[in-house]
């Protein structure tokens, strides 16, 4: 079982930059695909960024291509969301998600184990 716990959300204007970070318990982070997720009021929630165990491969959302950057330590079992760029519609409760195959995934049920969120709010 993973436990995960989301940070570095906060309050920033539009075209400016967060650093999400999503600590991992355990000691067997490095066997968990890692994705990013966000839901915003009243919509449901959304894929925004996965990457493979090793690090190797990444896959984003249209919505964030180019903008967000999804990274991983796993000495620190801990994985990142830089988000650069940020718009008013990025705001949203964004969640780290683990799951225990391998290959990158969007889909909310393919994830075994939530954090519980960070609040990220992008004023215009």
């Amino acid at each position: 079982q993973v436990q995960l716990e989301e940070s570095g959300g906060g309050l920033v204007q539009a075209g400016g930059s967060l650093r999400l970070s999503c600590a991992a318990s355990g000691r067997t982070f490095s066997r968990y695909a890692m994705g990013w997720f966000r839901q915003a009021p009243g919509k449901e929630r959304e894929f925004v960024s996965a990457i493979t165990r090793s690090g190797a491969s990444t896959y984003y959302a249209d919505s964030v291509k180019g903008r967000f950057t999804i990274s991983r330590d796993n000495a620190k079992n801990t994985v990142y969301l830089q988000m650069n760029s940020l718009k008013p519609e990025d705001t949203a409760v964004y969640y780290c998600a683990a799951r225990g195959g391998s290959g990158l995934r969007n889909g909310v049920l393919e994830y075994d184990y939530w954090g519980q969120g960070t609040q990220v709010t992008v004023s215009s």
